[in-house]
């Protein structure tokens, strides 16, 4: 009878024949390719557990490529630990195989909790922000603003019986919405995220516009709702062009000529809609994965990196 290891060994060397890449093996390949992977270790490393007298553990280099596929697919610790198990192309990734131990749930949480704890994912978008300016990616003429809901459940069927305090409801349109917003700052050039802030749902956006500004730009870039801004006195000051737009009943008074600017502006405009489709849907994040503000955004920066790497996956792949 064959030994489990060599049952193990002979199910990687079927793997490694397979003649068809999937889906996932792809994206795997792709974000290997694209992450400056040493440059955000430096970052983490001297918050990271050293090798003593208790377990040894995990290589930094693991741990954080299992986070980032937690944050890609939008799985829970349990569901990675399971997916380390089932799926050969994730364990690759990690540097992981059969033969050797695989993190738990318990490792995979207490890593997440270290880059909550010391607030690495805000510095972790600093830091692949920094390779993309490098590379001649990260424009600074004008800063495209906006935010976008992020769903939380309004159930108090809980252990506290209550609603998450610090997420709060707001109405759009005709549709009421609990939970909280992300908003984001992006360069017009290219969408790439430079700035990002996080309130509960029925902050306005326009308090939170003078934090998605790096103060270098030219331009200002808003939907209808950023109308008076230039009034407001935290931008007494700025020496900023000021594309507002119109709201729709003034589009409709003034005639085909201001209809065309305002055409152009909602073109420029529409690159922020980019970044939040993809934490949306391609990352699964419409809806928050913890109670409180602090956690999800931790996690949107990370989200809010990747982002912007896919962004600017052509040049960088090039």
């Amino acid at each position: 009878m064959v030994d489990n290891m060599d049952q193990l060994s002979f199910s990687e060397a079927e793997y490694n024949h397979k003649k068809r890449k999937t889906r996932r093996e792809k994206f795997l390949d792709q974000m290997e390719e694209l992450i400056p992977w040493k440059r955000l270790e430096g970052k983490i490393r001297k918050y990271y557990p050293q090798p003593g007298n208790g377990r040894r553990p995990y290589e930094l280099s693991t741990m954080l490529r299992v986070h980032c596929m937690q944050l890609f697919y939008n799985l829970s610790d349990p569901a990675m630990e399971d997916a380390l198990y089932e799926i050969e192309s994730m364990r690759r990734f990690a540097g992981l195989s059969l033969t050797k131990p695989i993190p738990d749930e318990t490792t995979i949480l207490n890593f997440r909790h270290l880059l909550e704890k010391h607030g690495l994912g805000k510095v972790l978008l600093k830091e692949v922000n920094k390779h993309l300016e490098n590379k001649g990616l990260l424009l600074r003429e004008g800063t495209i603003v906006d935010a976008t809901i992020i769903s939380a459940p309004s159930s108090t069927k809980n252990k506290e019986g209550k609603r998450d305090p610090e997420m709060h409801q707001t109405k759009k349109g005709n549709e009421w919405h609990f939970g909280m917003k992300m908003h984001i700052g992006v360069d017009e050039a290219l969408g790439v995220i430079h700035s990002m802030s996080t309130t509960a749902a029925n902050e306005h956006d326009i308090t939170q516009a003078q934090h998605l500004l790096h103060g270098d730009e030219s331009r200002f870039w808003g939907d209808a709702g950023y109308q008076g801004i230039h009034k407001r006195p935290e931008f007494e000051g700025y020496d900023l062009a000021w594309n507002i737009a119109a709201r729709p009943g003034q589009r409709r008074k003034l005639g085909e000529l201001f209809d065309l600017l305002e055409r152009h502006k909602a073109q420029v405009r529409a690159k922020v809609e980019h970044p939040f489709l993809r934490i949306k849907q391609q990352f699964g994040y419409s809806k928050v994965r913890y109670r409180g503000l602090g956690k999800n955004t931790n996690r949107l920066y990370l989200l809010a990196a990747f982002t912007n790497l896919l962004t600017c996956k052509k040049y960088l792949m090039a």
